[in-house]
């Protein structure tokens, strides 16, 4: 299965690979060049920041939820205006937001980190018809957060801990229950990054420092392995129109090979993703 250069422009430090639905189009974040970027028809698009930004939903074919360093912004795509919905962790001047996205249920969930990745500082919240809510603490760097395609499931990393847990939800999407461990990498080179779920409940998963996008079955078993030149792929997401390629961020950064911190396209075979639901906002 082959890996070819999606977007040559270089990230920093890549992330929140997501598709527009609506728009068909790709967005993804360049998290210390605060950056959101994308491509329309094969043309770069950027905008810039005055902090860092890291992963996104959308509210509807013009507005997208962005999470920045210190809130959760609704940002217009045909003026760049971002208008602050609900402060991120004011309390914690030294974290910024990480991984995220929408559940089925129009939640949308984020983690946050200390920017120099600290032991435990972290936390995962949910976004939920303007309410945030804290869902869990104690995290280094919470990554992979996906959900099953029936929304009853939620998956979470811990990055530095090498750990992928699912935890159950309720109907609205609220956790449920104790968090179980979905996959132990501990003692492995396998650092588990950003990830999405397939049309079929398959779990994708960046590996951070192993230049791979593994695939796991529902169970846990592992399926495929995906390999591209950046050694650090970050996240991923399903893209094009049938949704039938994989779109994978990298970083450069601590980096000095020329492919690193590209974004890539990979071919995941006979897989399909899922449209990425609303932000019920």
């Amino acid at each position: 299965m082959s890996a070819a250069v999606f977007d040559p422009r270089i990230c920093e430090l890549g992330e929140g690979a997501f598709w527009h639905p609506e728009r068909a189009q790709p967005f993804w974040f360049d998290i210390l060049g605060r950056r959101l970027m994308s491509q329309l028809d094969g043309a770069p698009l950027e905008w810039q920041f005055d902090e860092m930004v890291s992963a996104c939903g959308w509210i509807d074919r013009d507005h997208l939820l962005i999470a920045s360093e210190t809130a959760l912004l609704r940002f217009d795509l045909r003026n760049g205006e971002a208008r602050r919905l609900v402060a991120l962790e004011p309390d914690r001047p030294g974290n910024r937001s990480n991984d995220g996205r929408a559940d089925p249920q129009g939640g949308f969930w984020i983690g946050t980190m200390s920017r120099s990745a600290e032991t435990g500082q972290g936390a995962i919240y949910r976004f939920f018809r303007g309410e945030l809510r804290q869902l869990r603490a104690g995290l280094s760097i919470p990554n992979a957060i996906c959900f099953s395609p029936d929304g009853r499931l939620a998956y979470f990393a811990d990055t530095a801990a090498q750990t992928v847990w699912s935890q159950p939800l309720d109907p609205d999407g609220w956790p449920m229950g104790q968090a179980r461990v979905f996959l132990d990498l501990a003692g492995t080179d396998q650092f588990p990054d950003g990830a999405v779920t397939d049309d079929q409940g398959r779990f994708w998963n960046a590996r951070w420092g192993s230049g791979s996008v593994a695939c796991h079955a529902p169970d846990g078993r592992l399926l495929s392995r995906l390999t591209l030149l950046a050694s650090q792929p970050s996240c991923p997401c399903f893209a094009g129109r049938d949704l039938s390629r994989l779109i994978v961020t990298s970083a450069a950064e601590g980096r000095h090979g020329p492919q690193d911190g590209r974004t890539w396209q990979l071919d995941p075979g006979p897989a399909r993703g899922r449209p990425e639901p609303r932000v019920l906002a």
